[in-house]
């Protein structure tokens, strides 16, 4: 991913979060943010790049100017690891569109000493999602990067409530507001709207729907055997047949709409990815 690509969308994420999150958000201590902490004579041992030629002048004594730090912000990752994930028939898995999305957001979330925290769900090793705790800087990606090595979960290994076991987890780890980016491809999960509704009361929210093109038509290839990656079904089907194909597809508008209508309802940001495309662009697209 370029990184100046990465940069530049920086401040479009910054007046999403401002957008959500009015008021102040303050890291502790004193640092190098703008807003002014304390004006104070110099002591031994102060920085001598903090010295404040007005003031000192002013007064015929050195003083030093210390500022409040930059915003420090907690951003939440809640990743899909189901078996879903490691489908794609386009340019790319929907896995590796999901992998892009939570480093671009991991690089952003770290800035101006910001942490990042993971919840990763669907991965069926454990009855509950796998958590790494916030961090900041180097050992966040670090952990992040690791975490997306492992890959996604076997077939048939997948739990429907697992998403909103997930927004729940995070809704009582994450205390103080913050950003919460949930990535997956919202399929087959149930009751995830209402922690999702609560989630976005305290948090700046973006839900982001990772789709392949092939899910949304059934191609006339004649008869075709389907697993279902999260349970692990066998089924069977004509492609040739056009009522079926039809059905499929209209079924799938109808799946497509009622999450689009449901995060809508929500009032949460929604944006979708899809494997056929320069996914990074059109996120920096829809984002502005």
């Amino acid at each position: 991913m370029p990184s100046a690509m990465v940069d530049a969308l920086d401040p479009a994420l910054n007046r999403l979060i401002s957008k959500r999150l009015p008021g102040s958000r303050a890291a502790t201590g004193i640092g190098s943010g703008i807003e002014l902490a304390q004006l104070r004579p110099y002591e031994a041992g102060d920085d001598v790049r903090y010295l404040d030629p007005a003031a000192s002048a002013r007064t015929g004594t050195p003083h030093i100017r210390l500022h409040v730090p930059e915003r420090a912000l907690t951003t939440w990752i809640v990743l899909d690891l189901s078996p879903s994930m490691a489908f794609g028939t386009a340019q790319r898995l929907k896995a590796d569109v999901a992998e892009g999305a939570a480093l671009v957001f991991g690089r952003l979330g770290i800035r101006r000493a910001g942490s990042l925290g993971v919840v990763a769900f669907g991965t069926g090793g454990t009855d509950r999602p796998r958590v790494l705790a916030p961090r900041g800087a180097r050992p966040a990606m670090i952990a992040l990067r690791k975490l997306l090595a492992e890959g996604v979960a076997a077939d048939g290994r997948s739990d429907p409530g697992a998403l909103a076991d997930a927004l729940g987890l995070t809704l009582r780890l994450a205390t103080q507001p913050g950003l919460v980016v949930v990535i997956s491809d919202f399929r087959d999960q149930q009751r995830w709207e209402r922690p999702l509704g609560a989630l976005r009361l305290r948090h700046a929210t973006l839900a982001i729907e990772i789709a392949d093109p092939r899910e949304a038509e059934l191609p006339a290839v004649g008869p075709l055997a389907l697993v279902d990656p999260e349970t692990g079904e066998l089924v069977r089907v004509n492609s040739s047949r056009r009522q079926i194909r039809e059905r499929f597809a209209a079924l799938e508008r109808e799946r497509r709409g009622a999450v689009a209508a449901e995060i809508r309802r929500l009032r949460v940001d929604h944006l979708v990815l899809a494997t056929d495309q320069d996914w990074l662009a059109e996120f920096g697209r829809r984002i502005r």
